[in-house]
């Protein structure tokens, strides 16, 4: 990928060289940094009113730059075309939701002293806040975290993932088109070390990842350091549940789907498929039958069911997890072959047999992987499905949406749990997890709240 003086995009379709760019200087990221603290302190003092008439013209812009984006999006990282347009349309989703709420959710909130007196409460913006993001989604992960914090008041920076610094930069310039002030929203081309530095500037005042739990720990560490606060957004192993009263075919559907959505490269995904005894069967030759039946292909024919891997490290290493899983017992259902040619392709790919200790059933599968496990009952699917160091997501399949929601609510350790559904992300509900899947929460106005000095001001 890069050295240590360029960024480098490669198309894994072809496994061509797109471009490359120039890393910056410590003397251009430094400049950059302040910049946007500049732009920051007037961006602040404007009404959140004004903010939002903004934040809604980004949308449009981005709407207006669907197709062009898409196709770099595409191009960049491999995602079905018609997948990369979804993905925008939910990017102008944000930007309307948080226009159309932002404003109310940041309004002082007045309070009566238990003593007497009179006291409120106010959400100060709090600064410069540098995001560090995947590759996976190259427009939603920046428009999760930028937009909310731009209402909010503050100023953003952006470290992209590599192999999509095309889509950073075209983002940039569509939040300019839009009319956001220069230097509000700046990508900065750097390496690794430069970051660490970023975390460490004075006018740096949070930050926020999405990547691998092994990140996670590394920044969380060093922005501790520095006492700033984080939000972690880890990815997961999240599994689905298809309970002994499952409509089965919704399930077997939406299963696919799920774990096949984005070339199977989402963090909350369903990933693990934890089937009762009594219907492990049928499932499991539904299922099978469908994954056989995927096509990967060029992500830009509409023929294709999923495209390539967006990485060749990555597919390696997803083989690599099959392989060792295959080696302590799994046994593979359907895919699991490395293919020839060009481009990063790998299969839709079913494992069974699956227990503790192999990567199948304890990790996280970055692709079109799905980890088919046999539950005894109800129960028992519910211990397994809790039985990971992660938490992001999860589904439960049931007939009964009331005993669904009951263990929705009170059982399953996770931020997010789907009933009868697959989903992503939603402009006006929380996202994010526990335990290795990170903590804090974007969207809604949860994502709002993150990054503010929540003042207290009280008056005799």
């Amino acid at each position: 990928m890069s050295d240590e003086k360029n960024l480098k995009t490669i198309n894994p379709a072809t496994g061509k060289t797109i471009k490359t760019y120039d890393l910056m200087t410590d003397e251009e990221m430094n400049k950059g940094i302040e910049d946007c603290h500049k732009a920051f302190l007037k961006w602040k003092a404007r009404p959140a009113e004004e903010r939002a008439e903004i934040i809604k013209k980004i949308g449009k812009k981005i709407d207006e730059h669907k197709d062009e984006l898409a196709q770099l999006m595409t191009q960049e990282m491999g995602k079905l075309l018609s997948q990369g347009k979804q993905e925008l349309e939910l990017c102008s989703g944000i930007c309307d939701y948080t226009a159309a709420n932002g404003p109310d959710s940041l309004k002082d909130e007045e309070r009566e002293l238990p003593e007497g007196g009179k006291g409120f409460i106010t959400y100060s913006p709090l600064g410069v806040i540098y995001g560090i993001q995947p590759w996976n989604f190259p427009s939603y992960q920046v428009v999760r975290y930028s937009i909310a914090n731009l209402m909010a008041g503050n100023g953003v920076l952006l470290k992209h993932a590599e192999n999509v610094t095309g889509s950073a930069l075209m983002l940039e310039k569509i939040y300019r088109e839009a009319g956001l002030p220069e230097h509000l929203f700046k990508v900065l081309l750097i390496s690794h070390d430069q970051s660490d530095a970023i975390i460490e500037n004075d006018l740096v005042r949070g930050v926020t990842l999405t990547g691998s739990p092994g990140a996670g720990k590394i920044i969380g560490k060093k922005a501790g350091e520095a006492l700033k606060k984080t939000v972690l957004e880890l990815g997961s192993n999240d599994a689905y549940l298809v309970l002994e009263d499952a409509d089965l075919e919704l399930a077997v559907e939406t299963c696919v789907k799920g774990r096949l959505y984005n070339n199977g490269e989402t963090c909350v995904a369903a990933k693990r498929f934890v089937v009762v005894e009594k219907v492990y069967d049928k499932f499991k030759e539904a299922f099978v039958k469908q994954m056989s039946n995927i096509k990967a292909g060029d992500p830009t024919k509409e023929d294709s069911d999923i495209g390539p891997m967006a990485r060749k490290d990555l597919r390696e290493e997803l083989h690599e997890q099959v392989e060792e899983s295959v080696k302590k017992g799994a046994k593979i259902l359907c895919g699991g072959k490395m293919p020839e040619g060009d481009g990063y392709y790998y299969p839709a790919t079913v494992l069974g047999d699956l227990k503790p200790g192999m990567p199948a059933y304890d990790d996280e599968l970055f692709g079109p992987v799905a980890s088919l496990i046999k539950a005894k009952d109800d129960e028992d699917a519910m211990r397994i499905a809790n039985d990971s160091r992660f938490g992001l997501g999860g589904g439960i399949f049931s007939k009964d949406e009331e005993k669904a929601k009951e263990l929705a609510k009170n059982h399953f350790d996770t931020g997010m749990v789907f009933i009868n559904s697959f989903g992503l992300a939603k402009p006006n509900m929380p996202f994010g997890g526990v335990k290795d899947s990170g903590y804090g929460r974007e969207h809604g106005t949860f994502g709002l709240h993150e990054f503010v000095n929540v003042k207290a001001v009280m008056l005799a």
